[in-house]
């Protein structure tokens, strides 16, 4: 069986040569093509590939090996426009390795990603790409290959108005968003009514509505300009919105507001703040009609905060440094209009739909995707730290359950503690009913490893996800022996005492007086799982391995990161040394001189030098034991002399 990671299909390392060789089948060239005076430009990566060996698709399905992957640094200078497309057409093919019919390219394969220079001068576009090849009866371990571009980025006199408004507008639809909340939208008309009884005519009337529209964008622009004001400059909230206890503050913040839409509680301002903001708006003047804006905003606070926070964030990490301003004015515009525009036609209130529980579902349907937005601050802290926590595939496991309650919800199967009796279903519910299932739907099958396109950027990357810690499983009959310190027997084919880590297995085999054999093994390895059942299974391999020998397994694709301090660059594999796999990978090649998988290898104490010729895949039973006897008599006559 071949074992799945979720970040990415499995691959399959393996081999059927018993000669050891060194391999580098591939090799890879990069251009930039961008025309003079344009931000557009293509990254174009270009694999020439030896006769014989073939180089995966990106597309690949389940069970198979790794597909060729390109990961890209994050940078706020540039943006990728698509995906990175195949020029070259693959062919579909059966692989023997694989056992089934697979996308690969030979001789010559040809890839290009679209980007959009953000920023004039010179951008550098940095990143690494995973791939792996195969001829007709072996593969070697995934490789990666670091690339670097330089882009020419130029100045566009409307780029920094064009994101005014694209910031202006998503505010505008924050505040067309919190209008139809339950603590603003009966406001409307009762403001407006205020206004034009209290007035001498309709024109006073609609003047004070006026004053009363500007008085809230003057109150929301100013908060945008504290909080712009309030850390010096955009760049620093940038900074900061990547601080993983900022996003832990934000996480717990956004979950206290979700609870609050479901009517778990109310938020409020201190009632102080709220009874002298409206004892100041009974002064009457201008003075007065400020106060009255200012109550609302106090009063509003527990319906418009998660939307006002969101906006703040989002806006201030575009790097624009009146963009919280800019945010708040669109927000508040939104908010504004409607009272002047009311108080200039108050016929037009009649067209308003009636107060009454559908705004209580607007509240907590709001719920729902701000506790869904919550993790997505908890998965960027997680991802800060490499915790591990959330991982892709819980992140959306999180998602899918949040948006099928949605759904269930507005479909009317269950109501929360505010929610009046619904006795049919609307047309506008069951229509968001639909959007919400479908939603749910669509991310299904990113449980798998299929890509999400459409919410690209909020779930954590495909590389961070959930990866296999066990081997094949299989457990054989016999005495159960000690577990020596660390020793791994979950972890390794019919409950063996293997070790993962090379230093503990050699200390292990010189208090026990035994040689070491190195398994250099794949966790989608498909002749290592075929030698794993088929061979060690026998009784007279298995008895051998248990009582003859200590097992190291070095799994030369484990997608576990190395610290920063122990990564390098691996003159023998051409690539940087990462992650544990990659370490043991470096460590075959340089000391064996090869790069192929099973390998084994049986060693005594002092050096790294094979006391016996290495073998690879064979399932000859008899011949394997003749191999271990060979080596484990070597050791001993060694040790004698």
């Amino acid at each position: 069986m071949i074992r799945n990671w979720s970040t990415a299909l499995m691959v399959s390392i393996c081999t059927l040569a018993l000669n050891a060789q060194m391999y580098d089948p591939v090799d890879w060239s990069f251009e930039l093509v961008q025309e003079e005076g344009s931000n557009e430009a293509e990254l174009v990566f270009t694999a020439h590939i030896d006769e014989g060996w073939h180089l995966y698709s990106q597309f690949l399905g389940d069970d198979g090996p790794i597909p060729t992957q390109f990961y890209f640094k994050d940078s706020t200078n540039y943006e990728r426009t698509g995906p990175t497309e195949e020029i070259t057409p693959p062919v579909l093919e059966y692989d023997p390795n694989f056992e089934m019919e697979l996308l690969y390219f030979s001789e010559e394969a040809v890839f290009s990603q679209k980007v959009k220079i953000l920023k004039p001068g010179e951008v550098e576009i940095k990143g690494e790409l995973e791939f792996m090849v195969c001829d007709e009866t072996q593969c070697l371990p995934p490789k990666y290959v670091e690339f670097s571009f330089v882009a020419q980025g130029v100045e566009e006199g409307s780029s920094d108005s064009m994101s005014f408004w694209f910031i202006f507008a998503k505010g505008f639809g924050g505040g067309l968003l919190a209008l139809l909340m339950p603590c603003i939208f009966p406001m409307i008309p009762l403001t407006v009514s205020f206004f034009t009884k209290q007035s001498k005519n309709r024109s006073e009337g609609v003047r004070k509505a006026i004053l009363y529209g500007v008085s809230i964008i003057l109150i929301y622009v100013a908060l945008g300009m504290v909080v712009t004001l309030a850390t010096g400059n955009s760049s620093a909230l940038n900074q900061l919105s990547t601080n993983p206890w900022f996003n832990i503050v934000f996480f717990l913040l956004f979950v206290v507001f979700a609870l609050s839409f479901f009517g778990a509680f109310e938020i409020t301002l201190p009632s102080n703040w709220v009874n002298k903001a409206d004892d100041a708006s009974n002064k009457g003047g201008l003075a007065g009609i400020f106060f009255m804006a200012f109550t609302l905003s106090l009063v509003s606070f527990s319906c418009t905060g998660p939307i006002i926070g969101s906006l703040l964030v989002d806006a201030a990490s575009n790097g624009d440094y009146f963009g919280p301003a800019i945010g708040m004015l669109g927000f508040s515009t939104a908010l504004a209009v409607p009272f002047a525009l009311f108080a200039a036609f108050p016929g037009w209130m009649n067209s308003l739909p009636q107060s009454g529980g559908w705004l209580n579902t607007v509240k907590v349907s709001l719920g729902f995707i701000e506790l869904a937005f919550a993790l997505k601050f908890l998965s960027t802290a997680d991802m800060a730290w490499q915790a591990g926590i959330l991982k892709r595939e819980l992140f959306l496991a999180l998602w899918i359950g949040i948006f099928l309650l949605l759904t269930l919800y507005l479909l009317g199967a269950f109501r929360m503690p505010l929610d009046s009796k619904t006795e049919k279903l609307s047309v506008s519910r069951l229509m968001f009913a639909i959007f919400f299932g479908s939603f749910t739907l669509y991310m299904l099958p990113g449980l798998w490893g299929a890509p999400l396109h459409l919410i690209s950027g909020f779930p954590p990357p495909q590389f961070y996800s959930e990866q296999p810690n066990q081997g094949i499983g299989s457990v054989s009959s016999g005495a159960v022996l000690e577990v020596p310190e660390g020793a791994e027997p979950d972890h390794c084919p019919h409950a063996l005492n293997c070790f993962h880590d090379l230093e503990e297995g050699l200390a292990y085999a010189r208090s026990v007086q035994k040689p070491v054999m190195l398994d250099f093994t794949g966790w989608g390895c498909v002749n290592c799982r075929k030698m794993e059942e088929q061979v060690w299974s026998d009784p007279r391999v298995l008895q051998r391995l248990r009582e003859k020998v200590v097992l190291v397994s070095l799994y030369v694709d484990e997608r576990v990161k190395l610290p920063v301090e122990e990564q390098y660059y691996s003159e023998v594999l051409k690539s940087q040394v990462k992650t544990i796999g990659n370490k043991w990978s470096a460590f075959q090649a340089e000391n064996y001189q090869t790069n192929s998988q099973p390998y084994y290898v049986l060693i005594g104490h002092e050096d790294l030098l094979p006391l016996n010729a290495p073998t690879a895949y064979d399932p000859n039973i008899q011949k394997f034991v003749d191999w271990l006897d060979e080596g484990v008599a070597a050791f001993q006559t060694g040790s004698k002399s």
